[in-house]
């Protein structure tokens, strides 16, 4: 299974020419096992209501294209916020955090446009 960061879930459902070849390539597929987490559905209701220009979107909308789209919705579980406590502090922003916390017990790889999360090894691929 594949898991898209938040921007790049933006990016597919506002900004598609901004996608990476490669990922633009795998969400034009039949074959896609591409998911979203509910924590990005999450990190843009909470942006969008502090008044962040760059996330000016309304969540309930962006879930429904996604659901329409053919993406999986990866809710979050104690598991996954439980696996956050054990991460290395590579990076800040819990929003990425909970997604590759979710991305190492699910056993998916996290597609993610932030170089910074390289360093979370094998389950991150960096886009970038």
């Amino acid at each position: 299974m594949i898991l898209l960061d938040t921007h790049l879930v933006l990016w597919a459902a506002l900004q598609p020419q901004r996608l990476p070849a490669k990922a633009a390539k795998l969400l034009g597929s039949r074959d896609a096992d591409a998911s979203f987490s509910v924590a990005s559905l999450w990190e843009v209701a909470i942006k969008t209501s502090l008044g962040r220009p760059d996330f000016n979107v309304n969540a309930a909308e962006l879930r429904r294209w996604l659901l329409s789209e053919r993406f999986t919705e990866l809710p979050i579980a104690p598991g996954h916020v439980l696996k956050v406590a054990h991460l290395p502090w590579h990076h800040r922003d819990p929003f990425d955090r909970l997604l590759v916390a979710q991305a190492q017990v699910e056993g998916a790889t996290l597609w993610t446009a932030d170089a910074t999360l390289k360093a979370y090894g094998r389950t991150v691929k960096s886009l970038v």
